[in-house]
């Protein structure tokens, strides 16, 4: 899974997409209104996020809202404390410090 999360972090537009996430649910079109690249190219970014599972994807009625997984991020973010050997919750210091 962090594979797949590392690889879809890796682009910058991606990235973008993320952010624009962060302020709440878009549709693809919605999205595409920021970037100067096509619809398809917009999409294409939206189905690598899906796959790396960042972002999920909700029909009501004829649109396809984009949301953040925010469940992927928390597994992350623990993902690089345990890494970086923090204990417990964000802001605890580094063990040795």
């Amino acid at each position: 899974m962090y594979n797949l999360a590392f690889k879809a972090l890796s682009d910058i537009s991606r990235r973008r997409i993320l952010k624009l996430l962060q302020q709440g649910d878009m549709t693809a079109g919605d999205i595409a209104g920021h970037f100067t690249m096509t619809k398809p190219s917009i999409s294409h970014h939206l189905n690598v996020l899906k796959q790396a599972d960042l972002v999920q994807d909700v029909r009501k009625g004829q649109n396809i809202y984009y949301s953040l997984n925010t469940t992927v991020f928390q597994e992350l973010i623990g993902w690089f404390y345990d890494l970086l050997g923090v204990a417990g919750e964000p802001g605890d210091s580094v063990e040795g410090e």
